[in-house]
Order: structure tokens, then C-alpha cells, then sequence
């Protein structure tokens, strides 16, 4: 071939690569066919070729082509990129890793290859190796020195130094999206989502197509209980990419979260069908399963992720937490094995100890059973470091702040009735209220939504953990407008949970902390405090393991305290809001059901109706730890499972007995 002739051939590939970087697909194919018509077999353009198949989703097609280019020449690194692309959405993800790995090692600068790379060792369920890949990439892409050490620093764990390194860099560089989304990568591994949520949507407005960005920030979303806003941001990530494993994953997450329950089931089963099997994406399958009420299907899951990960103390206390589900003795000594081994991770074990504790709470052997829920909570509550004084000072601020005088104005705030709010401790009956007002035509139930709790740590206006707080002083401060603003932001945040009915319940329990706030912005709703015995709501919340949230539960003394300070709180608001609470005693709720129901319902205005008193057979997604009494008529045999740990409890007693005194004497 002449010199001419070499010219006019890297003209021509060059130009179909042009046509593929302007999303012409269709002549970019065209371009490199006729290419090769003249030059059959040149390895450039049939790398193009492959390029563009692959990029109108022919796969198959693609792979033939790009297959013979890294034969002829194995060190062509783009051809290893794209040929490692192609398999990978062919579902052929350890030979994507080989092909997408060697691609990195020829040009470590290819940024596809590294994304490439860790979306499919993602898919292998990898997760330490994806994440690596993904540093990687930016660690190549980067110039700037600081991002590099901010980088390694944060794969190193050392998370404050990555954070600052990386704020001093943007001091200079404020429009640099990598280092944005960096920052807000370690705002989401620190839990802040809000600063996280900020800074990647700063990062997408100045870069729309970094998909990274834009990934971590459906994550976040997801994070601070907004599933349908990280669906939308998944819909244009799958714009480019639908069937990205990394993508579905996410996406079956948010759709469980939003109640798309149904739907969350067939994306995890899609993953499970169409890429290799991961223990996560099983146990997620169980999960949902549980939530929807098909308990034979979560058990099947669960037992299934234990063989896919023996290790994975999770799938264990899934199992325990069925409580249709008994340890067989193989099962149980396979747990002892582990216990004992030695080689759990801090999350596999406190996982397991919990699920040890059931499985002998079932077995009746209560002496070993609080032994390894003792274990569990102590690794637990290193881990939480929460503190009882902090809660009690902070019990102490709200009753001094929320006054007669600050009630006084019901006219401001959202005037709309709509909100059935369940307050109180988990473990004392708040389920099965919400079961009970959801079995009704006019209530819808929903879930324990965020969205007071949200408000309230907005309100606080701290920057960091270690900031004074605002909250609840700044009560007094709010504006009618504001008022108004707050009631309507969290009704229209809750139309993504609720149905069509006229009311809903939230049942977060942890929002009688904030009773002050909810009559200031919602004047109307209802308010309905959970009650059970001390013990039995105390000792409840220390054999639960939380998914999230409930801190104070991990220490015996902590949890005792924590319910004085409830109490005393909600003593508080009975006397500054008289008859604005409706309590529900547990015990009373057992013993004389019906009447109760009927009490219930007239304090929300709701006529009665014969659902209510049957309403173990709604039918209704529950997503919390009481998700299978509720779907059962009322039984007592809960009521005092504490009496059978008592000498253990001793301390927790003597705490507590002033006010066992009272609640007992109110029920009687």
C-alpha cells in the first residue's frame, strides 16, 4: 500500500471513530464496512466496526469482530477495552475482567476500561476489587497530585485525611467534578447524605454525562429515603446503559423502599437469572419477600444466600428474625462453628450473635440466650457510641422550649388532617396499631418515614457532628410561612408512600422527639403514642437487631434511660397538649382488643369498621421486625417474655421501677 493509500485509510477510520464520538452509529458501521472492503482484515477498522455494533447493543456481533482483532494483536489496549465491554453485557463478566483488566494494564488511561472493569467485577459480586478499579480510574485521569494522595488515602481508610486534602484541592479548583464527586463519595461512607446530595448535584450540573456522579447520586438519594428521585436518576443511567448490573441493583433497592415491592422481586430475580448469583442480591430477594408476606419464599432465600456465603452473618438473623423459622440442630452447630472460628468480620459477628440468641430464646434455653444477646449488643454499641446524657440533655431542651405559649396559634401551619403519626418505643406495639388503622377504607399505611427526623436535623443547621445545634430552640423562631411551608413539604413527601385514601400513618416511633415540630407544622394530624410495660419494651428493643437507627437500644442501661426520658417527654406534652395524644397501652390492646380498637378509632374520627378487629387478614406490605404478628390474630405469649430472663434484668428492674410502678398501676 502506497503512502497515499496508508494516508487516505487513517483518514477514513478516523473519521468513522469521529462519526462514533457523535453517536452516529449507524454510518460509523456503514464507514467501517466500506473500509473494509478495500482493506479486508485491517485491524483498525474492524475495531471501529466493533465499536459501533456493540454501541446499537449487537453485541453478538461485535464480539466476532473484536475477538479477531485482539488475536491479531493482543496488545492493542482499545480493542481489549471494547471487546472487554462486549462480553460483559453478554453477561460473560470473568472474561470481561480478563479483557478489561489487560486493556488497563496496555493504557491505564483508558477511563472506559476502568469503569468497565469495576462495574463487571460489581456484577461478580467484587465489591472491594470494583471499588478499587473505580479509584483507579480516577487515580489515572486525575493530574492534580493532591487528588491522587487524597485517593489513596481514602482506600487506605484514613477518611480525614482524604477529606481535607480533597477540600484544600477544591479551594482552588472549584469546578474540578472529580474531586466533587470524591468529596461527596466520602460524605455517603460518613452517612451524610444531605452534603453528599449537594455536592453531586453540583457535580452533574457541571458535567451531565459523568455517570459516576450521577450514580453516587441516585446512592444518596436512596440513602436519605427518596426512592423515587433516585429512580429517575437511574432511568437516564440506563439511557446508556440498560442493563448494567450496578444499575439494577440499585434500582431493585429503590423500587423496595418506594413499595414497589412486585416490582423490586423481578429485577432482583433478572439479576439472579441473567448474571453470576451473589449472596447480597439473594439475601435483598429474601428481604422483599419477607416485607411482601411470602415467608416460605424469604426462608428459601435466606437458606439459599447461607450456602452461597457461609460467612454472612446476616442471612443467619434474617432467619432468626422469621418467627415461623426454627435452627435445625445442623444448622445451629454450623453456627457455633462460626462463632467460635474466629474469622467472622465485627458485622458477621454481631449478626450471628443475635441470631444465636433467638435461636435458643426458641429452644427455651434463656441462660445462653441472653449470653449471645449480650455478645451482639456489646459489639454493637462500640460500634453506635451512643450516649444517654446527650439524649437526656436533649429531652431537657425540648420541654423547655416546647411552652403553652408556643401552641397557642393552631391556626398556622397545614391545616390538613391527613397524617396518623404512631410515636413511641420499637418493639411496643406500633405495628400492629398501624396494621390495625390501615385494615380501615380511609387510612393508608405506609412505613416509618423520615421526613420529621429529616426536618428536625435541617432545622439543627450543623455542619458537622461536632457543631452546637439549633434545634428544638429554633422552634420558637419559625415564621407562619415557615410553618406552612415545613407541613407542606412533608405531606407532599409523603405521596410517594401513601395511596389514594384520605389519611395516612407514619409510623416512625422516634418522632415523639419531635411532637413539638409536627403540632407546629401539622396542627391536625393525629398523634398516637405506642405504650408498653417498661420491661417488655425495654428488654424487646435489646434482642433486636435494628437495620438502622435506634442507637440507645445496645446497652440495658441505655435503653432504661432512654425510656425515662420518654416518658418524662411525653408527661410533658400530655400537660402542655391536653388530649392531643391518644395513648394505646399494649397490654390493654391484648386483653381487650375490641374496645381498644373502637377508642382508637374514634379519636381519628374514623367510623368503625369490622376490617379493623380482623385486620391479620390485610393484605399489605410491612417492612418492619413485627411484620409477621401483624399477620396473625393478637396472641399474649409476648407479653411477659422478659419474666424468663429476669435475673439478668435485675439492673434494668431497679432502674426502672419508679416507673414500672406508674405504667402498671395505669393499666390496671
Amino acid at each position: 500500500m502506497s503512502n497515499a493509500q496508508t494516508q487516505n485509510l487513517k483518514e477514513a477510520v478516523f473519521h468513522a471513530q469521529s462519526l462514533i464520538d457523535n453517536n452516529q452509529f449507524t454510518l460509523a458501521e456503514e464507514q467501517a464496512r466500506e473500509i473494509l472492503v478495500v482493506v479486508p482484515g485491517d485491524i483498525n477498522a474492524l475495531r471501529v466496526l466493533g465499536t459501533a455494533l456493540r454501541k446499537q447493543q449487537r453485541n453478538s456481533e461485535a464480539q466476532q469482530h473484536l475477538a479477531q482483532v485482539v488475536r491479531q494483536q493482543p496488545k492493542f489496549a482499545l480493542a481489549q477495552q471494547e471487546l472487554g465491554l462486549c462480553l460483559a453485557h453478554l453477561g460473560e463478566f470473568e472474561a470481561a475482567v480478563t479483557h478489561l483488566a489487560t486493556a488497563t494494564q496496555l493504557d491505564a488511561s483508558l477511563s472506559a476500561a476502568w469503569q468497565g472493569l469495576a462495574n463487571a467485577h460489581g456484577a461478580l459480586g467484587n465489591e472491594d476489587a470494583s471499588r478499587a478499579a473505580l479509584h483507579q480510574q480516577l487515580q489515572h485521569s486525575s493530574q492534580a497530585p493532591e487528588l491522587v494522595e487524597a485517593m489513596q488515602d481514602f482506600n487506605a481508610r484514613r477518611i480525614a485525611e482524604a477529606e481535607q486534602k480533597v477540600r484544600n484541592y477544591l479551594k482552588n479548583h472549584p469546578t474540578d467534578v472529580s474531586a466533587i464527586r470524591l468529596l461527596a463519595e466520602i460524605a455517603i461512607k460518613l452517612k451524610l447524605y444531605n452534603d453528599a446530595e449537594k455536592l453531586l448535584e453540583r457535580a452533574l450540573e457541571l458535567a451531565p454525562d459523568f455517570h459516576l456522579a450521577r450514580l453516587n447520586y441516585a446512592s444518596a438519594l436512596l440513602g436519605r429515603q427518596r426512592p423515587q428521585e433516585a429512580l429517575e436518576q437511574i432511568a437516564v443511567l440506563e439511557k446508556n446503559d440498560n442493563v448494567n448490573p450496578t444499575y439494577l441493583t440499585l434500582k431493585a433497592a429503590a423500587q423496595a423502599q418506594l413499595g414497589e415491592l412486585e416490582e423490586a422481586v423481578l429485577t432482583y430475580n433478572y439479576l439472579i437469572e441473567h448474571y453470576p448469583v451473589q449472596s447480597n442480591i439473594v439475601m435483598s430477594l429474601g428481604h422483599t419477600h419477607k416485607t411482601i408476606g411470602k415467608q416460605d419464599e424469604a426462608i428459601a432465600a435466606y437458606l439459599e444466600t447461607i450456602k452461597l456465603n457461609p460467612n454472612l452473618g446476616e442471612a443467619y438473623w434474617s432467619l432468626a428474625n422469621m418467627k415461623v423459622f426454627k435452627f435445625s440442630d445442623e444448622l445451629l452447630a454450623q453456627m457455633h462453628g462460626l462463632a467460635n472460628g474466629g474469622k467472622l468480620s465485627r458485622d458477621d459477628a454481631y449478626h450471628l450473635a443475635f441470631a444465636l440468641g433467638k435461636a435458643y430464646e426458641d429452644r427455651k434455653e434463656f441462660k445462653r440466650s441472653f449470653d449471645y444477646y449480650e455478645k451482639g449488643n456489646n459489639i454493637k454499641a462500640v460500634i453506635e457510641r451512643y450516649s444517654a446524657d446527650a439524649n437526656h440533655a436533649d429531652t431537657q431542651r425540648s420541654i423547655n422550649t416546647c411552652t403553652p405559649a408556643l401552641f397557642a396559634d393552631t391556626s398556622l401551619g397545614c391545616q390538613r388532617p391527613d397524617p396518623i403519626f404512631v410515636v413511641g418505643l420499637p418493639r411496643s406495639g406500633s405495628t400492629l396499631i398501624e396494621q390495625i388503622l390501615a385494615s380501615h377504607s380511609q387510612v393508608d399505611g405506609t412505613k416509618e418515614l423520615p421526613d420529621i427526623i429529616a426536618m428536625a436535623r435541617r432545622l439543627a443547621g450543623r455542619k458537622k457532628k461536632t457543631d452546637a445545634s439549633n434545634y428544638p430552640e429554633i422552634l420558637a423562631e419559625l415564621s407562619a410561612e415557615d410553618r406552612l411551608k415545613l407541613g407542606e413539604e412533608y405531606l407532599q413527601r409523603a405521596v410517594a408512600q401513601r395511596g389514594n385514601a384520605p389519611f395516612f400513618i407514619d409510623k416512625m416511633p422516634n418522632n415523639f422527639a419531635h411532637i413539638g415540630l409536627i403540632q407546629l407544622i401539622l396542627p391536625n394530624a393525629k398523634i398516637i403514642d405506642a405504650r408498653r410495660h417498661p420491661m417488655a419494651a425495654c428488654f424487646g428493643g435489646y434482642k433486636q437487631l435494628f437495620a438502622s437507627g435506634q442507637r440507645f437500644s445496645y446497652r440495658l442501661e441505655d435503653i432504661g434511660r432512654y425510656y425515662q426520658d420518654y416518658v418524662q417527654l411525653m408527661s410533658h406534652f400530655d400537660e402542655v397538649l391536653p388530649g392531643r395524644i391518644h395513648r394505646v397501652c399494649y397490654e390493654n390492646m391484648v386483653n381487650d382488643t375490641e374496645n381498644e380498637i373502637r377508642k382508637l378509632l374514634a379519636y381519628c374520627h374514623l367510623s368503625y369498621e369490622e376490617a379493623c378487629v380482623n385486620f391479620h387478614q390485610t393484605e399489605r406490605s410491612v417492612r418492619t421486625a413485627s411484620s409477621e404478628q401483624v399477620r396473625q390474630p393478637i396472641y399474649t405469649s409476648a407479653v411477659a417474655l422478659w419474666k424468663e430472663y429476669n435475673e439478668a434484668l435485675t439492673p434494668l428492674q431497679d432502674l426502672l421501677a419508679p416507673t414500672i410502678k406508674s405504667y402498671e398501676k395505669a393499666i390496671l
